[in-house]
């Protein structure tokens, strides 16, 4: 383990250790070959294994809904993540959004989204509702949810508060747990020119 993952590891609010067993073995195996590397959140979850597969089967029906253009559920997933400050999730939505072929270009723009350009009106209407949900309390007015739902139809944007409550659960469990970048996003990236 790098010094850096030994320091983000201790900074954590539990242990997070890698497991042991049959179990713990299968599931470092698929973490590292889906991932690269085993989620701290995962290991954090460990200490709970109900818990654990609590959240495994709902992510895993998560994934499957489709009524919302995924590039616009990665925003307002990155608008949460960023409102509530959590370094994991922008870090691993960046990387699961570049793993899945959506556009990445847009994703670093997310927490400045009121000054940058890079942005059209309906994306800044989802960026603008998942802040608001995402305050506390949340701040959704009657005019954001009539204007989301003309731009995206009921379903779709149902499915948009859905992905909002989703990732304000992540967001404030690994705040919370203290987890914070693993370098998932790192990557995706280009690496520089000798």
């Amino acid at each position: 383990m790098t010094d850096t993952a030994q320091t983000r590891r201790a900074a954590a609010r539990v242990p997070l250790e890698m497991p042991d067993g049959l179990f713990g073995r299968l599931l470092t195996w698929y973490a590292r070959r889906t991932y690269g590397d085993v989620p701290d959140n995962g290991l954090a979850l460990l200490h709970h294994r109900p818990a654990l597969w609590a959240v495994m089967g709902f992510e895993r029906r998560v994934a499957k809904w489709d009524r919302l253009d995924a590039d616009l559920k990665v925003l307002a997933e990155m608008a949460s993540a960023s409102l509530i400050g959590c370094s994991w999730c922008m870090d691993f939505g960046f990387y699961a959004a570049h793993s899945r072929g959506l556009r990445v270009d847009k994703l670093r723009e997310v927490p400045r989204w009121r000054e940058s350009d890079v942005f059209d009106e309906r994306e800044r209407r989802v960026l603008e509702y998942a802040e608001a949900m995402s305050a506390t309390p949340p701040c959704v007015t009657d005019e954001m949810a009539d204007a989301l739902r003309g731009d995206l139809g009921v379903a779709a944007f149902v499915e948009l508060t859905m992905m909002v409550a989703v990732e304000n659960e992540r967001s404030r469990l690994n705040s919370a747990l203290g987890l914070a970048s693993q370098g998932f996003s790192d990557r995706c990236e280009i690496p520089a020119r000798p």
